[in-house]
Formats: C-alpha cells, sequence, structure tokens
C-alpha cells in the first residue's frame, strides 16, 4: 500500500521533539531476542540507477523490461518469483508492517490490543509499533514468507506511523526502535531491506537499510532528504503520481534516483525517466 503523503510536515515536528524525550511510554524494553534464523545467502545490494518495476495490484505482470520487480508478497506465488528469476530480475516482497489489514490470511495473529485507528484505506488500522514482544514473531513469519517463495528483498511499508493519528502515543524514539528491528528481521533472513519514505529519520537508519523507497519527493521538494542513500551506494526506488516527467526527471538523474512515473493503483502500467 502507498504511503500516506499528508504526514509530511507532522514527522518533522515529532522527530524534534521525540529526540528530547528519554521514555516512550512502551511496556516493551527492547525488540526481545534475535531470531536464530541465520542468512544462507549474502544479502543483496541494489545500487543507484537501477531501472525498476513497483506492481501492487494484482499478480505480476512480467513484461517490464527492468531489473528490479517490487510486487506483493501474499498475492504472488513462488512460481511468480521464480518466473522473474528465471528472467535475469531481482524482487522485492511488499509487506506491510505498520498496519493490520483484514484481507490478509494472518490477520488473526494480531491481538485487538494492538490495534488502533483506521488509516484511511479500507480493512485496514495502525498497530501499536511499541509492541514489540507482540508484533515481532508476526513479522518474523511473515517475512519467513517471503524468503521461502525465493524473494530477494522486503519493501515493508508503513514505517512512519509516529507521524499520524494512530490511536497510541508513537514517538520518533519508537519508530526508530521498531524500523531496526524490521531490518534486523530482513537481515537475518539473508534478505535485503527497503526504508519507505520516512525521510525525517534517514540519517539514524540508512546504515540499517539497503535501499530507500519514496513516493512523490519530488512534488514535495524532499528529493534531496535521499542523498545519504546515493552517497552510501544504496538504491533510492522512487515514484511520482501527478508530477509530469518533464518536471522530475532531470533531477531524479542528477540525483541517481531510479525514477518513474506510475498511477496511484500501481498496476502495471509505468513511465521511467
Amino acid at each position: 500500500m502507498r504511503e500516506r503523503a499528508a504526514v509530511r510536515v507532522a514527522l518533522l515536528t515529532v522527530l524534534t521533539a521525540a529526540a528530547l524525550t528519554g521514555c516512550s511510554g512502551s511496556d516493551e524494553k527492547s525488540a526481545g531476542p534475535p531470531a536464530t534464523t541465520s542468512p544462507s545467502r549474502a544479502v543483496w545490494k541494489p545500487r543507484p540507477g537501477l531501472a525498476w518495476q513497483w506492481q501492487l495490484d494484482g499478480r505480476v505482470d512480467a513484461s517490464a523490461d527492468v531489473p528490479v520487480y517490487d510486487i506483493d508478497g501474499f498475492e504472488n506465488s513462488a512460481a511468480d518469483v521464480a518466473r522473474l528469476h528465471r528472467a535475469g530480475k531481482k524482487v522485492i516482497c511488499y509487506v506491510n508492517v505498520g498496519a493490520w489489514e483484514d484481507f490478509r490470511p494472518d490477520r488473526d495473529a494480531f491481538p485487538h490490543s494492538v490495534l488502533g485507528e483506521p488509516n484511511g484505506w479500507a480493512g485496514e488500522r495502525w498497530l501499536d509499533i511499541r509492541r514489540l514482544t507482540v508484533l515481532r514473531p508476526i513479522m518474523e513469519r511473515r517475512f519467513d514468507m517471503c524468503r521461502a517463495k525465493g524473494f530477494d528483498a522486503v519493501e515493508p511499508d508503513l514505517v512512519e506511523g509516529y507521524g499520524n493519528d494512530t490511536g497510541f502515543p508513537l514517538t520518533a524514539r519508537d519508530q526508530l526502535r521498531y524500523n531496526r528491528m524490521i531490518a534486523a528481521i530482513a537481515h537475518e533472513r539473508g534478505l535485503s531491506v527497503g526504508l519507505k519514505n520516512d525521510l525525517p529519520q534517514i540519517p539514524q537508519l540508512v546504515d540499517h537499510f539497503d535501499f530507500a523507497v519514496n513516493e512523490e519527493c519530488a512534488q514535495y521538494d524532499e528529493c534531496g532528504e535521499l542523498s545519504p542513500f546515493i552517497a552510501a551506494g544504496k538504491a533510492v526506488f522512487h515514484v511520482e503520481y501527478t508530477e509530469p516527467r518533464s518536471r522530475f526527471c532531470a533531477e531524479s538523474r542528477r540525483l541517481k534516483l531510479s525514477s518513474m512515473l506510475k498511477e496511484p493503483e500501481l498496476g502495471a502500467w509505468r513511465r521511467p525517466c
């Protein structure tokens, strides 16, 4: 699911305030012990400038001539991933880690106590990301699914809940702790992991993530904030929905972003820079 553009102004304010806060109010003190899973392969490190396709609507259409595909982890099978691998593609597993979805097969694994306010998308509610010991095993199982299907990487969505009306008093510190846990879960399974949006926390998280996924940084004049990933030799996979390519592609090329125009439904249609 696509990140919510409306949070961007609130995020900067919350981050500044939370930096002065020593207590998150959480009943969880740590991310819990690391999983015993050990990676069986080297973690993929996508480099800046790689072209990509992002399709979350329906089963993957493999016709795009690009080296990277980002597709829904639940809706696509191991056979779909293998088909892309045979064509020489790397494949990213989209998984929502910040909101509960009533249409996922593991929806009953989430206790009611971690479900917050609706997030504006049908059937979704924010998660209480402070509850690390509750959420960690659920996310581990989801990432196990990605690995079992043969994915190379994970795109964890909705990792900036602290800037939204979630129903919980989430802080920037809570979000950093959760996002680092998510990155660790991926790496323990030999999966590369991308930071989705969450621009204010890039300086604290760039070392924990292997690439970035961004929506509409050109529309909000924020693309320069992604430069720490490029400087670290890590790809930034970027989309715009309403800006014409003439307004962002030149800047994207200068910044070495992997940019394209997509429709908000995130079907197969794409117009790359």
